[in-house]
């Protein structure tokens, strides 16, 4: 079988629409998994899990541990799930582990960036700024506290926004799989060049063309899109925007997760008494998902 993702709409194309769609989640408790131990997942356990990745890119986990700062809960559980190659950023421990919690301005230049804040994170995909040899492919959030209000994610399977846009126009995912798509300018700190201008496409694909991979942001500013793409982001936008049974929205618990190949996803604003702490691991290789 040909890859559906370069072929427009071929047959090979619409056979791997209509069986993606066939089974596809109709809710978000279609995605959970219950782990009796996060840090050691039985075959079973994990056999779960792998069966939502292939029908959705994601799955939810819920374990035991409740509040327990343990950061090694997420690497063990993503070790067990595959994804070995880990991004290691400023703000991450030696196991790539980024703890996502509000910071004040005694804690670093980082209190500027969304994520290290209380408001809300508009659609994205994870490292959309990363040049294309530190790709990320999947990731997990381990979720140690809440706040008492908000802080829920949306969600959205990249592959369901692929087939949502290619349904509607094929021209929109030529234009978006051009290498120019989308530019993410350099990030200039003090006069000094922190990040070269990121350009690259939103749709992209790998292991011989059998996955898909997105790299998108919501943001409006400080995002350059070629003339080609412009209506097509433009399109996507619309769809990210309006109301979809393919969009899930749940509120991680303490000692819940989420693992994934890198899905579109929100953040809802919080606020409230309770410190929200989450634990965040990026990968340069995907939880297997391999199609038929």
């Amino acid at each position: 079988m040909a890859s559906p993702f370069t072929t427009g709409l071929s047959d090979d194309y619409k056979r791997w629409r209509d069986k993606k769609l066939l089974h596809y989640p109709e809710r978000l408790e279609d995605l959970v998994v219950e782990i009796a131990d996060p840090k050691s997942p039985t075959t079973a356990e994990k056999n779960e899990i792998f069966s939502r990745i292939k029908r959705a890119n994601m799955a939810i986990y819920t374990g035991p541990t409740g509040t327990d700062q343990d950061m090694s809960i997420p690497v063990e559980m993503m070790r067990s799930l595959g994804p070995v190659d880990y991004d290691i950023n400023p703000e991450a421990n030696p196991n790539g582990v980024t703890s996502l919690t509000p910071r004040d301005h005694s804690e670093g230049s980082t209190f500027d960036y969304i994520p290290y804040s209380n408001k809300p994170i508009n659609w994205h995909t994870d490292g959309y700024y990363n040049g294309p040899d530190k790709t990320v492919k999947s990731l997990i959030l381990h979720c140690v506290s809440q706040a008492s209000n908000g802080g829920e994610n949306k969600l959205l399977d990249h592959e369901i926004a692929f087939i949502l846009l290619m349904d509607e126009n094929p021209e929109y995912i030529q234009a978006l799989m051009d290498i120019n798509a989308m530019t993410i300018p350099a990030r200039i700190e003090n006069g000094k060049v922190m990040r070269a201008d990121s350009p690259g496409p939103v749709f992209m694909t790998s292991r011989n063309d059998s996955a898909l991979h997105m790299r998108y942001t919501h943001r409006t500013r400080s995002i350059i899109w070629s003339d080609t793409a412009t209506g097509s982001a433009s399109a996507l936008r619309r769809i990210l925007e309006a109301d979809s049974p393919y969009i899930f929205t749940g509120l991680l618990q303490p000692g819940w997760g989420l693992a994934c190949n890198n899905v579109l996803h929100t953040r809802e604003p919080f606020s409230g008494d309770e410190i929200r702490l989450l634990y965040r691991i990026r990968y340069f290789d995907y939880i297997p998902h391999l199609l038929e």
